[in-house]
């Protein structure tokens, strides 16, 4: 017989007892004679074009050799296409990595860092884990940012502000005139962060132009992934467009060789294809407008969204909700107390969904 070991007597940091554990999309159950669906994590429903494939498929033959640390040819490929230097860019594994980055270069112990809240998970957690403390700003009656009082959280000890635009998960953007109105409150040592995950699902023509901003602002620095309109978030790979003072001390702090030859190349592939990738972006805003408008139709109150998602204010019965998807094989993302994500998949999954919450409402008369 194995002996038990004795209990561990490591002293792990005070700090992980008030870390919030990432809660991920759960993976679709099956439900007999229902296809499952997984509507949970905002994830792109179609599968890479043939030409990522390929990039994918040629780089694996690599796979015993390290990566690029410098991701170059990634970094080369997102100058030309945004019209910045390479010295202005840097890489991680996804883009939550990069922002954990911008946290460790920003902040130390106790130093605050600003964002909406609710907005994405994922905040709470890298704010906690480097020792600076959140400070949530309750979104106003929209599910929007209420800029003018995060601009009133800023003090001497913040460090960093947040702003999720689109915001995950409620999915309102931001404006351009209320985004620069604010900047101009922020003090110019604070590195303002606009986190773009969703950038590409955008198609107001009030929402602001990032990269712009970055050019006027020193202190602002553009967020963005490869995972949600490119297709890649099992490949990891995300970056960031900053000063290079900020830049150059991000590259400092990635982790060596986070992101993978599969990873590069995929993205490189993917930037080369926008165009084929731009058509299915195109079908699944399509496809959100549709679904909102039947649920608002239906009744329900659902916030005007750019992302891939929309976002459903369930206070308590949120996790019933989930729980009723859950039975016809729909797994959407519930957040207990305040309401329920969903990502726009399948064409079958969406009307399955939609026929659940009209369920739904007319069971509650």
């Amino acid at each position: 017989m194995t002996a038990t070991p004795p209990p561990s007597s490591v002293r792990l940091r005070s700090v992980l007892g008030s870390v919030p554990a990432y809660t991920p999309g759960k993976p679709p159950e099956p439900v007999e004679g229902l296809t499952a669906y997984k509507i949970s994590s905002n994830e792109n429903p179609f599968p890479p074009l043939p030409s990522v494939l390929e990039a994918i498929a040629d780089a694996a033959a690599s796979v015993n050799r390290y990566p690029d640390m410098g991701v170059t040819a990634l970094t080369a490929a997102l100058s030309e296409r945004l019209g910045v230097p390479t010295t202005h860019l840097a890489t991680g594994t996804g883009s939550v990595a990069v922002l954990g980055h911008l946290i460790d270069i920003t902040c130390d112990p106790g130093d605050e860092v600003v964002y909406a809240w609710r907005s994405f998970e994922a905040y709470p957690i890298v704010v906690a884990l480097s020792g600076a403390t959140s400070v949530q700003v309750p979104l106003d009656a929209e599910a929007r940012h209420d800029l003018d009082a995060m601009a009133a959280a800023i003090t001497d000890r913040t460090r960093l502000v947040l702003v999720c635009t689109p915001n995950n998960p409620t999915g309102p953007a931001v404006r351009e005139d209320e985004l620069r109105a604010f900047l101009d409150k922020v003090p110019s040592d604070v590195l303002v962060v606009i986190d773009e995950a969703y950038l590409e699902f955008t198609t107001d023509e009030t929402v602001p132009d990032a990269l712009a901003l970055y050019r006027d602002y020193p202190n602002v620095a553009v967020l963005r992934t490869f995972s949600k309109a490119y297709g890649l978030a099992g490949l990891r790979v995300g970056y960031a467009v900053a000063q290079e003072e900020v830049a150059t001390a991000l590259r400092k702090a990635a982790t060596p060789f986070g992101v993978t030859d599969l990873a590069q190349k995929a993205a490189v592939a993917s930037l080369a294809a926008y165009d084929e990738l731009e058509v299915r972006v195109k079908e699944i805003v399509a496809e959100r407008e549709r679904v909102v408008a039947a649920l608002r139709e239906q009744g329900w109150d659902v916030p005007e969204t750019q992302g891939n998602f929309f976002w459903l204010p369930l206070g308590d019965d949120a996790l019933p909700f989930a729980q009723a998807c859950q039975a016809r094989a729909i797994t959407v993302r519930p957040f207990a107390g305040d309401g329920v994500r969903v990502s726009v998949g399948e064409t079958e999954a969406n009307d399955r969904f939609v026929e659940i919450a009209g369920e739904w409402l007319r069971s509650r008369g």
